[in-house]
């Protein structure tokens, strides 16, 4: 999981506008994690070849520091295409070898900033090994079934709760928001009241019934 909320505690100054700031997921979704059972589950969809993902990293950082007790955060990669498949497949063979959280922020920086696709195989086992990283195990992890099935669950994921986009943000199964919306007049993002559009979804989420598994 990705670093946990910060002011997710707090109550937007103005209320989320339904359709504009956020849209329902229907049916709503239970959580994904048995770990966020009993709690508020945030997950970010992203992609690391997404520009818009990248530049929402500062400020969701900003809101995801030291989160209520009952905020679970999460990350699903996104799959629109079969060209984000590899780079999906780069975040679960990290996972997999227990390097995601240490690597994360600079896979996003190397295929952002230095236009590398680390989504290549070989390519990623090269950054891999300059940051001393074990690059058969990464490369076993890379090739092996387990990383193909969660990479198809993401794809899978992205269908079910409806992202049509990245970044996007899903609270409590119930509400779907991104950056997106939350515009200024000259169409730049509003980072400041997307953090207070998440933070009361947050709160709306909590006065919302469990949903449960079928």
């Amino acid at each position: 999981c990705f670093l946990l909320a910060t002011a997710a505690a707090s109550v937007a100054a103005t209320p989320p506008v339904k359709d504009k700031e956020y849209t329902l997921i229907e049916p709503a979704l239970p959580p994904l994690h048995a770990s966020s059972a009993g709690k508020v589950e945030v997950i970010e969809f992203f992609y690391y070849g997404c520009p818009h993902c990248y530049n929402l990293q500062p400020a969701l950082k900003a809101w995801l520091k030291s989160p209520p007790k009952d905020v679970e955060c999460k990350r699903i990669p996104t799959v629109f295409l079969e060209a984000w498949v590899p780079l999906t497949r780069t975040y679960y063979a990290l996972e997999t070898i227990g390097m995601l959280e240490k690597l994360h922020d600079d896979v996003f920086n190397t295929v952002q900033k230095n236009n590398v696709n680390l989504g290549d195989r070989k390519l990623l086992l090269d950054w891999a090994a300059r940051r001393g990283v074990d690059t058969n195990k990464l490369a076993e992890a890379y090739d092996s079934f387990a990383v193909q099935t969660k990479t198809q669950r993401s794809l899978q994921m992205t269908r079910a709760y409806g992202i049509t986009g990245t970044p996007s943000i899903v609270v409590g199964g119930r509400y779907l928001s991104g950056p997106s919306m939350t515009l200024n007049a000259d169409n730049t993002i509003n980072y400041s009241r997307f953090n207070e559009v998440l933070n009361g979804l947050v709160e709306m989420a909590r006065k919302q019934p469990a949903v449960k598994k079928g």
